[in-house]
């Protein structure tokens, strides 16, 4: 099934801003968080088609999964 994945901020070096990629049926977001080389750890907010979802969450065909990284600062 295709996953459209969007990433934000630092996780874009090196990969995409926004890319289809195809996975096998009843995909989570752990899984593709995994196979983008990061960290469950490193993911700050994760949304499924516009809404937060948690890391278990399964995917759909043609689902958006958006990734921003946990930002720190003060």
């Amino acid at each position: 099934m295709i996953v459209i994945i969007r990433l934000f901020a630092h996780f874009r070096n090196g990969r995409f801003a926004e890319a289809e990629r195809s996975f096998p049926e009843g995909v989570g977001c752990r899984e593709v968080v995994l196979a983008l080389g990061l960290r469950p750890g490193e993911v700050g907010i994760l949304l499924v088609n516009g809404q937060h979802a948690p890391l278990d969450a399964p995917l759909k065909e043609k689902d958006t999964l958006a990734l921003f990284p946990l930002i720190g600062g003060g």
